[in-house]
């Protein structure tokens, strides 16, 4: 065994966590869903996509159930959406969503990463003119004509379809349509027969940031950290690739 299998091992783990925390984010959208629209997944579109999503990640069906048992029967707590912006060292511009049921606990948290790690928190809205929302999706193309697919899928607010490589090295198709084209877009989709990989209203950087390979690590340090914390769900960043 040795060092190859200690290497392996170490993956494996780090995989683990990884699917872990992906299933505690994906439970809390799926309780928030319920308790906002109720548990018909028919009825409901935004249980429908937090449903849809936890497939794409391989989420255990009884998790999702029990998500949605849960907060129909009111045991599970409420949970309040925030979002804080802040900079990492070098002027990277940082914004973080949270989900949490103790706001206190939340932005003391949030707050200690950024100056252990040598960022600033800043004012809500600070960030504004650096990010705005999409609705993205994701599906796998497969031998779809995609410039036909742009044409049909016009009407329901599409702004750009590209294709990138997902973490595994296959082709999956992107879609970015505005914040308040979410409902339309899912909905023509659905209409097409296209099923969709993951479908997120996300924070995408109009404007980016050169650093260095050095200051990478420094900036990834905060980011990791702030990633791992229970109630943050997503968080986004302009540092350039």
């Amino acid at each position: 065994m040795g060092r190859a299998f200690e290497f392996r091992k170490e993956r494996k783990f780090k995989r683990w966590a990884k699917m872990a925390v992906q299933f505690t984010r994906l439970g809390k959208e799926i309780v928030m869903a319920v308790k906002a629209g109720g548990g018909d997944i028919n009825t409901n579109s935004r249980l429908r996509t937090a449903v849809q999503n936890s497939k794409a990640v391989n989420m255990p069906k009884d998790r999702v159930e029990a998500a949605i048992k849960r907060a129909i029967s009111r045991d599970e707590k409420d949970y309040e959406e925030l979002v804080y912006e802040g900079y990492a060292p070098y002027g990277v511009a940082v914004l973080v969503e949270t989900a949490t049921d103790n706001t206190n606990r939340t932005v003391a948290n949030v707050r200690s990463y950024f100056t252990k790690y040598g960022g600033a928190l800043g004012k809500t809205g600070s960030l504004d003119f650096i990010f705005s929302r999409k609705s993205v999706f994701t599906f796998e193309p497969g031998d779809r004509d995609l410039e036909e697919l742009e044409f049909e899928l016009i009407d329901a607010g599409l702004e750009d379809l590209f294709v990138e490589a997902d973490e595994n090295g296959n082709d999956i198709a992107v879609i970015h349509t505005a914040f308040e084209d979410f409902g339309k877009m899912q909905k023509m989709l659905e209409e097409i027969g296209i099923e969709v990989r993951s479908a997120k209203l996300e924070r995408v950087a109009q404007s980016f940031h050169e650093v260095t390979e050095e200051q990478v690590t420094d900036i990834m340090k905060l980011i990791d950290r702030l990633e791992e914390d229970d109630d943050v769900q997503a968080v986004y960043h302009n540092m350039a690739e």
